[in-house]
């Protein structure tokens, strides 16, 4: 899976927010604001990359157990499916 290119990620007022560009703002109306995590994500998905792989990022940065960096992956995967933000 990858980050789909039709959003950018800025950081505004110390948030980080995924701004729709191109045709997909026309189709989009709002942002998609990120946590510390969800950031460190889509930063990865900037490259193809599994579920497996993202799951070892939170591993790495965070001192959390594999049953919840896996859990906090399932859920970021689910919501950037139903918004279209990521392709794969």
């Amino acid at each position: 899976m990858k980050a789909n290119k039709d959003f950018i990620l800025r950081e505004i007022a110390g948030e980080s927010i995924l701004l729709p560009v191109g045709g997909t703002a026309q189709k989009m109306s709002g942002l998609i604001d990120l946590n510390e995590s969800g950031t460190l994500l889509w930063k990865r998905l900037q490259e193809e990359c599994t579920e497996r792989e993202l799951v070892e990022v939170l591993l790495q940065e965070y001192d959390v157990d594999e049953a919840t960096a896996k859990a906090d992956v399932e859920k970021f995967i689910v919501r950037m499916r139903e918004n279209g933000l990521i392709i794969g």
